[in-house]
C-alpha cells in the first residue's frame, strides 16, 4: 500500500501473500448481474464489468457512481485489499449513461482525421467515466473493416492501418491521460473475417475465420496494436474471431509469441464476452487451452464458480503451470498500480457528465466528420431561404444518429436521450427567422408549392456485432420512398446518409443533387447543420466505398476483389469554396 515502492516491487511483495485460489479469482471478469459486493470481496473477483444493458435500478449519473462504488470499496475489504477494475464500452462517449455526451462512433472519428481531436474526445470521455468510477473501457477498436457487410464496421476508425494506428494511438494516450484504462481491440484481423463463416449461428461474418496470412499479419494487422504498446497500452482484448482454423484466443503464437514476447506487451489479455468457452465444448479444456495461449484475465462473463474450480484443477493436474498463473497476476497487478487502484483517488464532480464543453467537442468532432460525397452546386445552403422541407427515418431521431452502444447494447429507437439534439432541430436552429421549415418523415407534404431546398436525413437503425451483419447493406425502402416523395416536391435535393458503413447506393445516386455521409454522430445532431449552411470544414473517407457487393471485400490497399474500381476510394471528399 505504499505507493513510494516502484511497482514492480510492490506487485512481488502483494503476488508473495496471496493464495492460488486468491491469484486465479485475479484473472476472473464477471459481469455485474452474476455478482454482488459481498461476493467481489470474499472470493477477491479480479474485475466487473457492465455488460449489453447492465445498468444500475436509478440509471442516472448518480445511480452509477452509486453502484460501481459499492464494488471497489467491496473489493478492497477482501483478505488481501486488491481493488477491482470495472469496465464498461464505453466506446462513443459514455454511452450507457442517459445525460452523457455522445461522441461520434470511430468511423466518424477516421472521417476526421485528426489525431488532436480524437485525443480531446478520449480525454472528455475519461472524465466523464472517471466521475462515476468507471476506471477501464473497452476501447479503443484496432480492426480493419474490409467488408460492408460486417455489423462491426462503424465501431473502428478505419481500413488503413497508418490512419487506424495513428488515431488508436492517440485515442489511449487520451483515455490514459484521463487515468482510465484503455483496452486496444480485437487482437488481431478481427475486421477481416470471410463471409459465411461465422461460428455462431446468428450470425454471417461477425465472429468468423480470418484467413491465417503472416504477410497481411505484420503489414496490416499488427501496426495497430504495436503503436498502441508504444503508446503504453496495458491491456488488449482477444477477438472472438478464428485465425485459420482456430480460435485467436486459444493461439499461442499469436498472443504469446508475438504480442507478449515480440511486441514486448507488459500488460494484461483479456478474452472478448464469452469467448473462451467457445474454444471447445468443455469449459475445462477451453479454459487450460486460452490461458496457456497467454490469455490473462477471463470475460466469463457469468460463472466465475466454474472457472476457478477449473483453473485450480488444471494446476493441480499440471495442465497449467503456477508459474504461468503468476504471470498472467503480475501483468493484471501492475495495470491496477500503474493506473493508481491501489492509492488515494479524486473523481471529477458528477456535473461534467454531459457538459457544455464536452458538447461543443463532440459537436466539432460531427462537423470534421461529415463527408460531401457528391454536391451539384448545391451546399453549403443558404440560412436564408425561403422554404426548407426535410423527410427521412433518421431527420427526428436520436437513436438512430447516435447508433448502437447507447443506453442499451442495441441502441435505442427515438428521442429518449437526454440534452441531445436531432439532426432536424440542428437544421429548424440554424436558419433565419423567415424560413419556413416543414417536415415529415415519410416525405408527405400537402401543400403543392415547391420548396427551395429537401433534405432527406435517411440511414440505418442501431444494431450491434453480428446483428448488424447483412447481405447487402443498403437504403430501406420506405427511406428511398420519402426520398422520391421529397424530390417531386423540391427543386434540389441534399440527401444526408446516417449510417455505421457505407451503403449500396450505385442505383440511386444520379438522382440527387448533394450526399454527405454523416455516419453515427451521436448527441450532438447540430454539427450537421453546420457542414450543411457552410459554417465549419468537413472530413473525408476513412474507408473505401464500393460500387457493388461483388467488390467485398476490398483490400487495405483499396483494391476491390473484381478488380473495378470503387463508387469513392478511401480519402475521397468534397470541400466547399
Amino acid at each position: 500500500m505504499n505507493s513510494s515502492f516502484p511497482v514492480e516491487v510492490r506487485i512481488e511483495h502483494l503476488l508473495a501473500q496471496m493464495t492460488l485460489e486468491e491469484k486465479i479469482a485475479q484473472m476472473a471478469l464477471v459481469e455485474k448481474n452474476s455478482i454482488d459486493p459481498k461476493t467481489v470481496a470474499a472470493v477477491g473477483i479480479g474485475a466487473v464489468l457492465s455488460g449489453g444493458g447492465g445498468k444500475p435500478e436509478n440509471n442516472t449519473p448518480l445511480g452509477w457512481h452509486t453502484m460501481i462504488m459499492e464494488f471497489i470499496e467491496g473489493s478492497k475489504s477482501s483478505r488481501t485489499g486488491i481493488p477491482i477494475f470495472y469496465g464498461m464500452d464505453a466506446n462513443h462517449g459514455l454511452g450507457n449513461i442517459p445525460g452523457a455526451t455522445i461522441f461520434p462512433h470511430q468511423i466518424g472519428l477516421g472521417a476526421t482525421g485528426n489525431s488532436q481531436l480524437v485525443e480531446e474526445i478520449a480525454r472528455a470521455t475519461a472524465e466523464e467515466s472517471r466521475a462515476i468510477g468507471l476506471q477501464w473501457n473497452f476501447s479503443p477498436a484496432l480492426d480493419l473493416p474490409t467488408d460492408i457487410r460486417w455489423g462491426r464496421v462503424y465501431e473502428n476508425f478505419s481500413d488503413d492501418p497508418e490512419l487506424t494506428s495513428t488515431l488508436g494511438a492517440m485515442y489511449v494516450r487520451g483515455l490514459h491521460d484521463g487515468s482510465v484504462l484503455a483496452s486496444a481491440k480485437h487482437f488481431v484481423g478481427a475486421g477481416s473475417m470471410l463471409w459465411q463463416t461465422s461460428h455462431n449461428k446468428n450470425f454471417s461474418i461477425d465472429q468468423g475465420i480470418t484467413e491465417a496470412d503472416e504477410n497481411r499479419l505484420r503489414s496490416e494487422f499488427l501496426p495497430p496494436f504495436r503503436r498502441a504498446i508504444e503508446e503504453g497500452a496495458l491491456n488488449i482484448m482477444v477477438g472472438l474471431n478464428a485465425w485459420g482454423d482456430a480460435k485467436v484466443t486459444a493461439n499461442h503464437y499469436l498472443i504469446t509469441d508475438i504480442l507478449k514476447q515480440e511486441l514486448g506487451f507488459k500488460g494484461f489479455i483479456v478474452s472478448d464476452w464469452y469467448g473462451v468457452y467457445e474454444i471447445s465444448d468443455s469449459t475445462y479444456e477451453s479454459t487450460v487451452s486460452a490461458i496457456q495461449a497467454g490469455v490473462d484475465m477471463v470475460m466469463l462473463p457469468y460463472d466465475y464458480r466454474t472457472f476457478i474450480a477449473d483453473v485450480r484443477q488444471a494446476v493441480r493436474r499440471g495442465d497449467i503451470e503456477e508459474a504461468r498463473i503468476d504471470d498472467a497476476v503480475r501483468r493484471i497487478l501492475r495495470a491496477k498500480f500503474e493506473f493508481g487502484l491501489f492509492d488515494a483517488d479524486t473523481q471529477p464532480p458528477l456535473s461534467v457528465i454531459g457538459s457544455e464543453n464536452h458538447r461543443a467537442l463532440a459537436r466539432e468532432a460531427v462537423a470534421q466528420s461529415l463527408v460531401v460525397l457528391k454536391n451539384n452546386d448545391v451546399l453549403p445552403l443558404s440560412k436564408k431561404l425561403r422554404k426548407i422541407r426535410v423527410a427521412g427515418s433518421a431527420a427526428d431521431n436520436i437513436g438512430m444518429q447516435a447508433g448502437a452502444w447507447t443506453v442499451e447494447w442495441q441502441g435505442i429507437d427515438g428521442n429518449w436521450l437526454p440534452g441531445a439534439t436531432s439532426i432536424l432541430a440542428g437544421i429548424q436552429d440554424a436558419v433565419n427567422d423567415s424560413t419556413m421549415i416543414e417536415f415529415d418523415k415519410d416525405g408527405v407534404f400537402l401543400e403543392k408549392d415547391i420548396a427551395d431546398i429537401g433534405i432527406a436525413i435517411v440511414g440505418e437503425k442501431p444494431y450491434a456485432e453480428g446483428w448488424g451483419d447483412t447481405a447487402h447493406p443498403k437504403i430501406s425502402t420506405e427511406d428511398l420512398e420519402a426520398i422520391a416523395r421529397l424530390t417531386a416536391s423540391s427543386r434540389e435535393v441534399v440527401v444526408i446518409l446516417v449510417s455505421g458503413r457505407p451503403l449500396i447506393i450505385s442505383d440511386e445516386l444520379e438522382n440527387w443533387d448533394a450526399l454527405v455521409a454523416a455516419w453515427l454522430p451521436g448527441s450532438e445532431g447540430a454539427g450537421i447543420a453546420d457542414v450543411i449552411f457552410g459554417d465549419a470544414t468537413t472530413g473525408t473517407l476513412p474507408i473505401t466505398w464500393p460500387r457493388t457487393i461483388e467488390q467485398l471485400p476490398i483490400s487495405a490497399s483499396g483494391f476491390t476483389r473484381d478488380g473495378t474500381s470503387p463508387l469513392f476510394p478511401r480519402g475521397f471528399g468534397l470541400r466547399f469554396d
